[in-house]
């Protein structure tokens, strides 16, 4: 029976100490002084007498970059930073307007707020044409209605799909410029 060869865990996060697999890196101390390149066993032994570990920020260097660093402190550090980069992040959704193609002019013009509503907050918006019965035998008065919406979004929004039919829905999708 064969045996796998002695691997590190899994790891999330930067590699410290024993876990650093490189011969050789080059060491900043805690103050933030560069100490040159040295042996990684030479660097861990220095940064325990300083009661730190020896944590690698940039592994991609030649030679890797390590650190003295505490690294419970490091990683608590990193996932702030990391929460608080997803919290300021704004989500683009896709609200949804449907209409008619014979819409009157007073409910014309309140889907029309929804819509410079939507847009402004940074959404993208879907308008949906629903045809029943022999409306949809009428297909030009859709086209006239959405390209009415297209023209009154113009200085707000681009059209990102345009105007086109799946079943009895005519479909538009416009997105803030």
């Amino acid at each position: 029976m064969m045996r796998r060869p002695l691997q590190a865990p899994p790891m999330n996060g930067p590699r410290f100490n024993e876990f650093i697999q490189s011969p050789k890196v080059r060491v900043i101390d805690h103050e933030g002084e560069n100490l040159g390149v040295m042996y990684t066993r030479e660097a861990i032994e220095q940064a325990q007498e300083l009661g730190l570990d020896l944590v690698e920020v940039s592994p991609n260097a030649d030679p890797p970059v390590a650190k003295f660093l505490d690294v419970g402190k490091y990683k608590y550090e990193a996932q702030k930073k990391a929460n608080a980069a997803r919290k300021s992040q704004k989500t683009q959704e896709i609200k949804e307007i449907k209409m008619r193609p014979n819409i009157d002019d007073h409910d014309y013009d309140t889907k029309m707020k929804a819509i410079h509503k939507f847009i402004g907050e940074g959404d993208k918006v879907k308008v949906t044409l629903r045809f029943r019965g022999r409306e949809l035998s009428h297909g030009q008065l859709g086209m006239n209605l959405l390209k009415r919406v297209q023209d009154d979004t113009a200085e707000d929004a681009k059209v990102e799909s345009y105007p086109r039919m799946e079943g009895r829905q005519m479909l538009m999708v416009l997105a803030p410029k």
